[in-house]
C-alpha cells in the first residue's frame, strides 16, 4: 500500500531526475510542462486523501452488534468470505476424509443496513455461495441462498449500558439441494431468530458485548422417499430440521474511525443425530461449534472496509473450518436532513 509519503517522495525524485537530465531549451519546456501537471495532480490528490481523512464519524452495523445508523442514513457493505477445512467431527470422533480433500466455501454477500430511527434500524442481506472439494467427485454447488431481513432495536440505553432485542427472518431465494451436504449451499429452511444483545462502552473506547439467540426452522423437502434420522427410518420426503441456538462474547475497542474486537462463539442444534460412520452429513444432524477470531473495521468517512478472521476450534458434526473475510463499506444518506 502506498501512502501519502510514499507517493511525496515519489513526486520528488521525479523533479531530481526533469533537473538532472535537462539539457536543451526546447526539452525543458517540455519537462516544465510535465512537471506542472504533475503539481497540479498531486494537489488534487493530496487534497482527496485529506477530505477522506476529516469529518464526521461513521459506523457500519450489523444484526449481532449494538451499533446504529442515525435516522435517515444507510450503509452498504459488500463481503468475501472464505472458509475451508480438511478435517471434521463425524458426532464427537475428529477425522478426515480423502474423497474430499479440503472442503472450500466462499460466500459473496450483499448487505444493507438502514437507519429509521436512532434506536431503530432495518438489515437486510443476501449470500451468493459457491462450493468446492479439492478430491473425490462429489459435484460442487453455486447460487443464491437464502434473503435474510432484521429488525434492531435499541429499547434501554444509559451510563454506557445498552440491551438491544432483534428479530429476524430468512427464506430461501433458489431451489438449492439441501440434501448434499457438505456441497449443499444451504439448508433449504425457513427461520425465524430472536437475540438480545448487551453491550457495556467504557468512556476509554473499551467495550464488552455478549448476545444469545434462538433459531425456528421450518420443515424442509427432500428428493428421496425416505431417510435415516439416527436408527430411525422415516418413510416421507419431509424432514424435520432442528431448532438452533448461539451465543456470543466479544471484547473491543472502538473510536470515531477504528473498531477491534477479539470474540468466542458457541452455536449448537437443540437436538438431532449425529454423522454414521463413513456416511455424508444430513440435515438432521445435530451440529455444534465453538469458534474464536477476530474483527476489525476502519471506516473514516463514508468509505470504509473491515475484516474477520474465525477458527473452530471444537465441535460436532462440523468442519474444522479456518474462515477469512474482507469487506467494503459505504454510507449514505437518504434523506437530506440526515446526519451522517
Amino acid at each position: 500500500m502506498y501512502t501519502l509519503r510514499h507517493i511525496v517522495v515519489g513526486y520528488s525524485s521525479v523533479f531530481n531526475d526533469l533537473h538532472l537530465h535537462v539539457r536543451r531549451p526546447t526539452a525543458k519546456l517540455i519537462d516544465l510542462y510535465m512537471l506542472k501537471n504533475i503539481q497540479t495532480k498531486m494537489r488534487l490528490l493530496t487534497l482527496l486523501i485529506t477530505l477522506s481523512l476529516l469529518g464526521n464519524s461513521v459506523y457500519a452495523q450489523m444484526p449481532n452488534d449494538a451499533i446504529y445508523m442515525n435516522k435517515g442514513t444507510a450503509c452498504l457493505a459488500l463481503s468475501y468470505n472464505h472458509s475451508a477445512w480438511d478435517k471434521y467431527w463425524e458426532g464427537t470422533t475428529k477425522r478426515d476424509n480423502l474423497n474430499i480433500g479440503t472442503q472450500t466455501t466462499q460466500t459473496a454477500m450483499a448487505m444493507l443496513a438502514v437507519g429509521v430511527t436512532k434506536n431503530l434500524n432495518v438489515i437486510v442481506g443476501l449470500p451468493y455461495i459457491w462450493t468446492e472439494a479439492s478430491a473425490g467427485n462429489l459435484k460442487w454447488h453455486k447460487g443464491f441462498q437464502d434473503v435474510s431481513g432484521w429488525v434492531k432495536y435499541r429499547f434501554f440505553n444509559q451510563g454506557g449500558l445498552s440491551l438491544n432485542a432483534v428479530a429476524g427472518a430468512s427464506l430461501p431465494v433458489t431451489n438449492y439441494v439441501p440434501d448434499f451436504m457438505p456441497m449443499s449451499i444451504g439448508l433449504q429452511c425457513k427461520t425465524a431468530t430472536g437475540r438480545l444483545v448487551i453491550r457495556y462502552k467504557h468512556k476509554t473506547g473499551i467495550y464488552a458485548t455478549a448476545f444469545g439467540s434462538y433459531i425456528l426452522r421450518s420443515k424442509i423437502k427432500i428428493d428421496r422417499d425416505s431417510y435415516l434420522m439416527g436408527e430411525t427410518l422415516y418413510n416421507t420426503n419431509e424432514v424435520s430440521v432442528p431448532n438452533a441456538y448461539d451465543f456470543s462474547g466479544r471484547l473491543g475497542y472502538t473510536n470515531k474511525y477504528l473498531q477491534t474486537e477479539v470474540f468466542a462463539e458457541y452455536g449448537a442444534c437443540t437436538d438431532g443425530d449425529n454423522i454414521r460412520r463413513n456416511a455424508m452429513p444430513f440435515p438432521t444432524n445435530n451440529m455444534k461449534s465453538t469458534s474464536v477470531g477476530f474483527y476489525g473495521k476502519f471506516q473514516p468517512k463514508n468509505l470504509g472496509f473491515n475484516v474477520r478472521i474465525a477458527r473452530v476450534v471444537d465441535g460436532e458434526n462440523v468442519g474444522q473450518a479456518m474462515t477469512y473475510q474482507a469487506g467494503i463499506l459505504y454510507q449514505f444518506a437518504y434523506l437530506k436532513s440526515a446526519k451522517k
